[in-house]
């Protein structure tokens, strides 16, 4: 049947406003997507990284502070506020869990440490007082914190949305020269040593004997106990940790290890000629190690002067320097909060992590991927590999047994606070 005139005009007019609601649709849709695709910024990109993947770090001195301004007291210390407790030189705390929130911190080694003049008197004794605070704060804030020893429990920690909480033991004056105390040290969760801290052990060589005109005794680098000390983390899966170490025994370690070792808080000795720092000479031999190097943010190992504390911008320098030497997969960091007094600007606390990464990301050599293998990924890798090869070397290797020689106790004047009962008679 034919349609009438006055019908094809109303199908007409149908089929018109059809099309331009499909045009409308379309623009609308199309001015949506735009929107929809409107480039993050940096800080939004830095937040939704952080989000996503667990940025840890490898050493805060919290467990310190505590010891030195509270004498380990915590019952009635509020960890949701640790900037209204006074602690000396009138600088507040760096960490408390509102900042930890803030800065998006998913993973974090916490230093066990206890300063060098308990060497040869009490140092494992304080050492495991400082264990024990660390294990009580994490069970005091159960919902915030969680005990990790491996790289799975860090993810499973941060897929519960907790702090995973590592252990590094801050120095080898820890052990007092006993394979026993190492490996008891490993069983109550410590994950890394620093082989020294700022004072030789019987066994290793501190940074300073690395100063002109030191005239600190040296054991010239690792001693053969010292490389059985090495050996024997090995064997357990406890990282080695190089920071504070004297260039010898950086290199000696590098040339007998195993297994890829850390650099928990040490920045670029190119950019600041401190014995702390890392030679590029040896973070070469880092790269073939498939360490890491965590990068600090003491201001003095960034800008080697103590009236110029530095910028977020001084510390990239350093993460990108060590960067082009060892490469995208051997770098972390190890801002040293609560371990030292003055901090970089726009890094005051570790509520500031998203500021250095958004600053990362505005430079053209830095995807996405680059910062999550920094944050975290690089870290995990590490240890994975070091769990890894201690299963293997467990196989077929026994424990280390023995006695570091007499001789080398007394070089360093630490016989008179043992009983040395299982020492033959002379």
């Amino acid at each position: 049947m034919a349609l009438t005139k006055k019908q094809l005009i109303i199908i007409g007019s149908i089929l018109t406003i059809v099309i331009i609601g499909l045009i409308v649709g379309i623009t609308v849709g199309i001015a949506v997507g735009r929107q929809k695709s409107t480039p993050l910024t940096v800080e939004q990109q830095a937040y939704q990284i952080l989000e996503k993947n667990p940025l840890i770090d490898g050493h805060n001195d919290l467990a310190w502070l505590i010891r030195a301004n509270f004498q380990n007291n915590i019952n009635n210390l509020d960890l949701y506020n640790m900037t209204q407790y006074p602690v000396k030189n009138d600088t507040p705390s760096h960490t408390d869990i509102p900042r930890l929130r803030q800065g998006q911190v998913g993973g974090q080694f916490w230093s066990i440490y206890t300063n060098c003049k308990h060497l040869g008197k009490d140092a494992t004794i304080s050492f495991l007082e400082q264990i024990d605070i660390m294990n009580r704060i994490i069970a005091k804030y159960s919902d915030v914190f969680q005990m990790a020893t491996t790289a799975e429990e860090v993810r499973q920690a941060f897929s519960a949305k907790r702090i995973a909480s590592l252990f590094g033991v801050e120095g080898g004056q820890a052990i007092e020269s006993s394979f026993s105390i190492l490996r008891l040290f490993y069983q109550l969760g410590v994950r890394y040593m620093t082989l020294t801290h700022n004072c030789n052990t019987p066994w290793a060589d501190q940074n300073q004997v690395d100063r002109v005109n030191s005239t600190l005794i040296k054991n010239n680098g690792l001693t053969e106990f010292g490389k059985k000390i090495v050996i024997e983390m090995n064997r357990l899966g406890m990282l080695v940790d190089l920071s504070h170490a004297s260039k010898q025994t950086m290199i000696d370690v590098l040339n007998i290890t195993q297994s890829p070792v850390i650099f928990s808080h040490s920045s670029a000795f190119s950019l600041c000629n401190h014995t702390r720092n890392v030679q590029d000479d040896v973070l070469e031999l880092v790269k073939k190690n498939q360490g890491i190097v965590m990068i600090t943010f003491a201001p003095i190992f960034i800008t080697c002067n103590l009236t110029n504390v530095g910028t977020v911008v001084d510390v990239a320098a350093h993460i990108n320097h060590i960067r082009n030497i060892v490469g995208i997969d051997s770098i972390g960091l190890g801002g040293d909060y609560d371990g030292i007094s003055e901090t970089p600007n726009d890094l005051e606390d570790v509520s500031k992590y998203p500021k250095l990464i958004a600053y990362l990301l505005s430079q053209e050599n830095w995807t996405h991927d680059d910062i999550i293998k920094l944050i975290g990924g690089n870290i995990l890798r590490v240890m994975e590999k070091n769990e890894q090869i201690a299963k293997e070397l467990q196989k077929t290797m026994k424990p280390q047994e023995g006695l570091i020689d007499r001789k080398e106790l007394e070089v360093h004047n630490l016989t008179q606070c043992r009983n040395l009962d299982m020492y033959p008679t002379k």
